[in-house]
């Protein structure tokens, strides 16, 4: 079961009740969600880039996309969006987060209309925005695409251990082109060694709110 409650920002997560934990950080979903995925990722890869694709690990609430979708729409950038998600939530849960208000009435409409057809196929949402949710665990993904940048948005290693193990990370990184970048609201000697094994270079930067710190890493190229 997941409840919808209130964060610090005045944004609203859920509470998953199965795993134990929040989608995002009860410092603030909002905050946090611009601050880890759209500023020091979406920001960083689109320099100089009319395109991008991005491979998000963990769709749950949707706030990342939509942030992404309207950060891209504003700056005429073509963003090609697959999102895995193993437990997709409901429309009508998604709803109620309240998240409508942080984005243009058309990107929520457009993401809102499509969601449940994005579980199926690839959706083309706006010339400038196509989504895609396989609904899938991340060990049985399979794409013929590779991705200017992975959004890796998992339950904590508390939580959800099987995400973080050197074999997985190994995996979602097979995804990610030469020159590619990896971000993510976590940082620890295991995950950073764990890249580093897969011929990345690894940055620590100011994490979000309630986090000293995060990890942005870039995967050297060929």
């Amino acid at each position: 079961m997941n409840i919808i409650t209130a964060t610090a920002d005045g944004s609203n997560t859920l509470y998953n009740e199965e795993i134990g934990e929040h989608y995002h950080s009860k410092h603030g979903a909002l905050q946090e969600s611009k601050h880890v995925f759209i500023n020091a990722g979406l920001k960083f890869a689109t320099e100089g880039k009319s395109e991008i694709s991005v491979l998000e690990v963990g769709f749950g609430t949707g706030l990342n996309f939509i942030l992404s979708a309207e950060y891209c729409t504003e700056n005429n950038i073509k963003l090609d969006y697959t999102s895995i998600e193993a437990f997709p939530l409901t429309t009508d849960l998604l709803k109620q987060t309240g998240y409508s208000e942080f984005v243009s009435p058309k990107i929520w409409t457009d993401f809102i209309s499509n969601y449940e057809e994005s579980l199926k196929f690839q959706q083309t949402l706006s010339p400038l925005c196509e989504l895609e949710i396989p609904h899938v665990t991340l060990a049985q993904f399979v794409t013929e695409k590779t991705f200017d940048v992975i959004y890796y948005d998992a339950f904590s290693v508390q939580h959800q251990p099987e995400m973080w193990s050197d074999e997985i990370i190994a995996q979602a990184c097979s995804f990610l082109k030469p020159g590619g970048t990896f971000v993510t609201y976590a940082i620890t000697g295991k995950l950073k060694r764990a890249l580093k094994a897969c011929g990345f270079t690894i940055e620590k930067l100011p994490g979000a709110p309630g986090k000293r710190e995060m990890l942005r890493a870039t995967k050297v190229e060929d």
